[in-house]
């Protein structure tokens, strides 16, 4: 924007003057008989002209509003010194030319009072001109210096300001106000625009290079979270669920990491991200769903062998209780999952039946004689894989479950020959 040219002061509204009332002419001449009209002074009476037209009042009252006019052009002489709101020399030389004028003047009226009155403009015009500069002076300096506050005020916001949208709407304000100040010299007017210009300037190119960096990080933000998405995506149909939930919740990490790019763009990379996670999950939840119903399944077909074992008894035919027992475990082994909770509760029911049918065979034997090393060695690996089992259970790895499980099976099957071959 181009320097606005400095303008002229503006005159000031010159306050509207005071004017006298009308004169009482009668207070101040007289008409006599042969119609001529006198005024009077302090020199004595003075003719100012004739009057044959009509009453002499009539007459009287014309030279009395001869002297009202030249009263009012005395008062808008004042006014407009008194105001500054003319040039004061031309004011002093129309003051000097009514005071020469007045008192030799075709009027009736206090001629003498008001040709002092411009005698005293004519006094008082040099002081005035003095005062009037004065004033203009004052006026320029006090624009100059508003000026200068919204030049210095620019150049604080171009240095420091990141409130980008509120800096940038005063910045136009300070534009507008700018118009109005007026009644600087062109010189100084320039100087101080440059200052602003300068200012409005810097902060353009601070304020472009901060949205060039916050767009480049936008564009890095939506890259990185476009990668999620298509990683999110590939794991989508996975059905290994614990580790597959482990990484999705990996990646909603990631993601909250990554800095927003903008509400619009956002928006529609989440409703992406989050799609493709739900279809993970929604997938998950059904297997759960499946997987519940068939661990109950099975729960119940292990507590019906349970319950087949507990009816066993080995008081009565020991050896058939033992291969009984041993068939039902291998069966009961064979059921795939059941419910975490009741895990626990099956398990604690079947080795309550492995340790009465093999105290009943302990009862069997000689108290004296020391139990077969192997045997006491299986028993013990039963019992270890037996902790693990319930290790792996309490963790939920379905991984670890599996191998605890055949793993107690083995040692289960060993742990029989031993007994068979110790038996023997």
């Amino acid at each position: 924007m181009p320097s606005p040219a400095p303008a002229a002061p503006a005159a000031a509204a010159a306050p509207e003057p005071v004017l006298p009332p009308p004169s009482d002419p009668a207070a101040w001449g007289r008409v006599d008989e042969d119609g001529t009209v006198y005024v009077r002074t302090t020199d004595g009476e003075r003719a100012v002209g004739s009057w044959q037209a009509g009453e002499p009042e009539a007459g009287l009252a014309h030279y009395g509003r001869r002297f009202d006019d030249l009263a009012t052009e005395v008062a808008l002489l004042e006014a407009r010194l008194k105001a500054h709101t003319g040039n004061p020399g031309e004011i002093k030389n129309k003051a000097q030319v009514l005071a020469d004028q007045i008192p030799a003047a075709a009027a009736v009226g206090d001629l003498e009072g008001l040709a002092a009155r411009a005698r005293a403009m004519v006094d008082t015009a040099d002081s005035a001109a003095a005062e009037f500069r004065a004033e203009k002076a004052a006026a320029r300096a006090q624009q100059v210096a508003r000026k200068e506050a919204l030049a210095a005020e620019a150049e604080q916001i171009a240095a420091e300001s990141t409130a980008w949208k509120a800096a940038g709407d005063r910045l136009k304000a300070i534009v507008e106000e700018w118009k109005t100040i007026r009644g600087i010299d062109r010189k100084t007017d320039e100087a101080l625009w440059s200052r602003f210009a300068a200012a409005r300037d810097a902060f353009g190119r601070r304020r472009g290079a901060h949205f060039a960096s916050l767009d480049a990080q936008r564009g890095e933000a939506r890259a990185a979270k476009q990668e999620l998405i298509k990683e999110a995506q590939q794991l989508s149909t996975s059905t290994e669920w614990g580790p597959t939930s482990a990484a999705m919740r990996s990646l909603m990490d990631r993601w909250k990491a990554v800095p927003r790019t903008g509400r619009d763009g956002d928006d529609d990379l989440w409703k992406q991200f989050r799609a493709a996670q739900d279809v993970f999950f929604t997938a998950r939840g059904e297997s759960d769903k499946k997987r519940s119903s068939e661990e109950l399944a099975n729960q119940q077909r292990k507590e019906e062998l349970l319950a087949e074992a507990e009816k066993l008894d080995p008081t009565t035919d020991l050896r058939g209780a033992q291969n009984a027992l041993r068939k039902i475990q291998e069966r009961y082994d064979a059921i795939g999952h059941v419910p975490r909770g009741a895990m626990r509760a099956l398990e604690d029911r079947m080795q309550a039946v492995e340790q009465r049918i093999r105290g009943a065979a302990d009862a069997g034997r000689s108290r004296s004689a020391p139990e077969n090393p192997m045997v006491a060695s299986m028993r013990a690996a039963v019992t270890k894989a037996e902790e693990q089992l319930a290790k792996a259970e309490a963790a939920g790895d379905a991984k670890r479950i599996e191998e605890a499980r055949a793993n107690l099976a083995t040692r289960r099957q060993w742990l029989a020959e031993a007994e068979k071959s110790a038996r023997r």
